[in-house]
């Protein structure tokens, strides 16, 4: 066995380990179920290291200077990316970042002859562990590739062992988060030209059938006020549902999420036209705006908003600003009260707001803010918990029941709006009980 393909060997074995002789994965147990899964996980991102190796060398005898004896041609394809992509059943874009990713990890050598080390050596050797996958390399790859000659070598080889470290156990999506908020940091001054798509937002709308049919595309600054509001009005027709007396009632509340969220549309645009609807229930809803003080006095950086993935520039920041419902993330200072000791048992409005700015939604999942609800980590009247900042943690209901079911712990550090949160898995998840980043935090390259 080539001493190359080891670490597929290992994978292989510990999946054959995890499976322990089942006949299909009906047969396995849960804790088999989960050892496989992650099994499964790491031998996918190794073939990914091994198939990008392959790629990369497809790619170097397919060179447009080969011509007629280019690999890809002599095997019937137009292109490198054609070939991968029927071989491997993907589309064609996939097998183009699957060589991108092979050609920017491979070793290299200079004009003389003489080894260098691949372009993006934390990302290789990332792969080659398994810890990130060929799609997330790409993510990492296309960054580092589009921000280097602005910030010179130091910084992108900064930028790669901060990204590297921070994608294992990131979903892709959760990925493209990181790598957007990465860019902004890298980059701040590139967020305002980015935004100058504003000039492409666009609101249509049409009659056809009945029926009033709008098509929207904003800009993040415009949107999130819209997103916000609409998203609070879904919260509370669903906290209202919940406390219904006969949710199976004849006139019990079953819309769909896309139909509530139209409703809103149109009592939010009633309100707006006459002002007098003063049970619209969107009492609770703020924008939160986050920025660095400095940035923001300087006008220089970026900001980012609760919500929303992308960053925004601190001129479009400032005049979100102007406008009312929008706070920035450091909270209290108009003497509001954050922590009650035990002279209260419900989290207050400020309270609130300074764990959306601090977790930035469901400190699990992430969902947004208005979709979630404080919760005391040391219960109120089991453990005597009071309701302070340092003992609350934004979660929305379908992972406050997951932690409290499943026997998760959470561990806040640092204080107040500046803590950050860690979510402590059973032992029968993880043996070692290693803490995991939660809430906003595992989106911020910086901190």
């Amino acid at each position: 066995m080539s001493e190359h393909l080891t670490p597929l060997h290992e994978a292989i074995d510990a999946l054959d380990a995890a499976w322990a002789g089942a006949g299909s994965a009906q047969g396995l147990s849960r804790s088999q179920l989960i050892a496989a899964n992650d099994a499964v996980g790491v031998l996918r991102r190794r073939l990914d290291a091994l198939h990008a190796e392959i790629a990369a060398g497809i790619a170097h005898e397919s060179r447009p200077e080969l011509g007629a004896g280019s690999l890809a041609k002599e095997q019937g394809f137009r292109s490198t990316a054609g070939l991968i992509a029927a071989t491997g059943g993907g589309t064609t874009g996939d097998a183009a970042r699957l060589v991108k990713v092979g050609e920017a990890t491979a070793p290299r050598a200079n004009l003389l002859g003489e080894a260098l080390p691949a372009k993006y050596p934390a990302v290789q050797a990332a792969l080659a562990r398994g810890d990130v996958s060929a799609p997330a390399a790409a993510a990492i790859i296309t960054l580092l590739d589009r921000v280097g000659i602005k910030i010179g070598a130091a910084r992108v080889g900064e930028a790669e062992a901060l990204l590297v470290e921070r994608a294992p156990g990131l979903s892709m999506d959760d990925v493209r988060k990181l790598v957007t908020r990465a860019e902004a940091w890298l980059d701040p001054d590139g967020v305002a030209p980015r935004e100058e798509t504003r000039g492409a937002r666009a609101l249509t709308m049409f009659e056809r059938d009945g029926m009033l049919h709008i098509t929207a595309k904003l800009d993040i600054a415009a949107g999130a006020p819209v997103k916000t509001a609409i998203q609070e009005y879904v919260s509370a027709a669903f906290r209202s549902r919940a406390h219904a007396v006969a949710p199976d009632a004849p006139d019990a509340d079953r819309r769909s999420v896309p139909m509530i969220q139209a409703d809103a549309l149109s009592e939010i645009c009633a309100h707006a036209l006459g002002c007098h609807n003063d049970d619209l229930p969107l009492a609770g809803a703020t924008v939160i705006v986050r920025v660095d003080l400095n940035d923001l006095e300087s006008g220089s950086g970026y900001a980012t908003i609760d919500g929303m993935d992308s960053p925004v520039s601190i001129t479009s920041c400032r005049r979100l600003a102007a406008s009312g419902g929008v706070i920035p993330w450091v909270l209290g200072g108009d003497g509001e009260i954050l922590d009650w000791g035990r002279e209260r048992r419900l989290f207050t409005r400020a309270q609130r707001r300074a764990l959306a700015a601090r977790d930035g939604g469901c400190a699990m999942c992430g969902i947004d803010p208005q979709l979630t609800r404080a919760h005391h980590i040391r219960w109120w009247h089991r453990d005597a918990g009071p309701t302070d900042l340092d003992n609350a943690v934004l979660l929305c209901e379908s992972c406050h029941h997951r932690i409290h079911d499943n026997g998760w712990d959470i561990r806040i550090d640092g204080e107040g709006a500046a803590g950050r949160v860690w979510l402590i898995p059973p032992p029968h998840v993880d043996a070692q009980q290693r803490p995991r980043l939660g809430g906003w935090a595992r989106y911020d390259i910086a901190a």
